[in-house]
């Protein structure tokens, strides 16, 4: 599994060592600013720049004039920088593939990690193997590279997971393949498997028989049911699993992105009913005008439930006095367990990082049943790359087909 970058190209610079481009970057969109990274690593890589000519400071600076300056104000000094002419170009950040550019400066251009999930086990433990199934390949070996810092396997509450079942690195779910590289990871109230994988129990009806607390701001009733059902607020919260990891975002980006799809059994007889299984996207800091900091909803700010207007994988009915058109049919529901019931089918969500560039952040991916044990929801996580292209706030639309 790769990362990649949807990116309008960086601005292209001249390798000459007398010319140079100028400026910093303007950081908004969240609660806080972003603090400036400072540590230890050797100056390496190449200049590539050209703009301000042979004559500005920068350009004297990209010729060693002073170590310890950042004229581009990118928070790298030119010990840690190979081009102090462009805030794009340091040691925290990633390479945008294709580009030619070596923006993490350690001297070879296009060489961001990719592919990293082949030969993953469907039963592994190690909660980096679930951050490699989602695309995050890199680690953060130092104070100054991007990259995951933590990765854990936890409770929606965030207490530690010592179920795991209700996770699994996963080649295929029935007929879904992984969206990038060879594997997907998949986080269940049930099990998170599909019925000829190891470990799969019914998702009509397997109940992990633990309970938890859940993210702040949870549970909450989707706008689309208006006060029409209780959502399980007195029979609490059971069975939940989550990745949670913390991530050193890249000096470079300014958003990131990654696909999921959501099953249900809860459809069609739960809708707008007093159980729910909550499928969220928690990150923190919290994006400008996300209380609760989950970054996953629909365009009426439904989170992804049974309740979401993104339920389109089923076959057309009217359920719960809704009418469902299911444009994308049932064929993804096929050897997944969830034959007759329903699926988001494949989507896309994309968030702001431009406040956040060179600070770490936290994802989690959590899934749970509330109100009861039973009745399982699985969802699938894959393709997660950074952008050098802003995001105007969190947002989820359907992925384009391929």
């Amino acid at each position: 599994m790769h990362v990649r970058s949807v990116a309008t190209i960086l601005s292209l610079c001249v390798a000459v060592s007398a010319m140079a481009c100028s400026g910093a970057s303007k950081r908004s969109g969240f609660d806080s600013e972003t603090d400036k990274t400072e540590g230890a690593g050797p100056r390496e890589g190449s200049f590539q720049s050209a703009e301000a000519g042979a004559g500005s400071p920068c350009a004297a600076n990209n010729l060693n004039a002073d170590p310890d300056a950042d004229l581009d104000g990118d928070g790298y000094p030119l010990k840690y920088d190979c081009n102090e002419c462009d805030p794009n170009v340091n040691r925290g950040a990633f390479d945008v593939p294709g580009n030619g550019i070596d923006e993490d400066c350690d001297g070879i251009v296009d060489n961001e990690p990719a592919d990293c999930d082949s030969g993953l086990t469907i039963t592994t433990s190690d909660p980096m193997d679930g951050a490699r199934a989602i695309g995050l390949c890199k680690e953060a070996t130092d104070d100054q590279m991007w990259g995951v810092v933590e990765a854990k396997w936890v409770r929606p509450d965030g207490a530690p997971l010592t179920v795991p079942v209700g996770y699994g690195v996963l080649p295929s779910f029935g007929v879904n393949a992984a969206q990038a590289g060879a594997t997907v990871l998949a986080i269940s109230s049930g099990t998170a498997r599909s019925p000829s994988q190891p470990g799969y129990q019914n998702v009509s009806g397997h109940d992990k028989k633990y309970s938890h607390g859940t993210p702040p701001g949870y549970p909450k009733e989707s706008p689309s049911c208006s006060g029409s059902g209780g959502f399980g607020f007195a029979s609490g919260s059971h069975d939940g699993a989550a990745l949670k990891v913390k991530v050193r975002v890249p000096s470079n980006a300014k958003s990131f992105k990654y696909q999921q799809n959501f099953f249900t059994y809860e459809f069609p007889g739960y809708i707008c009913d007093d159980y729910n299984d909550f499928f969220v996207t928690i990150m923190d800091p919290k994006p400008a005008g996300l209380p609760d900091g989950n970054i996953a909803f629909d365009q009426d700010g439904n989170p992804i439930s049974v309740n979401n207007s993104l339920l389109q994988v089923c076959a057309p009915q009217n359920a719960g006095g809704k009418s469902f058109s299911c444009p994308l049919g049932n064929g993804m529901l096929a050897q997944t367990g969830f034959e007759g019931h329903a699926a988001t089918g494949w989507l896309t969500t994309t968030a702001p990082v431009d406040a956040v560039r060179g600070k770490e952040i936290t994802l989690m991916w959590a899934i749970w049943d509330q109100g009861d044990h039973v009745l399982d929801s699985t969802a699938l996580i894959d393709d997660f790359t950074w952008s050098v292209d802003a995001a105007d706030g969190a947002q989820t639309l359907p992925s384009p087909p391929k």
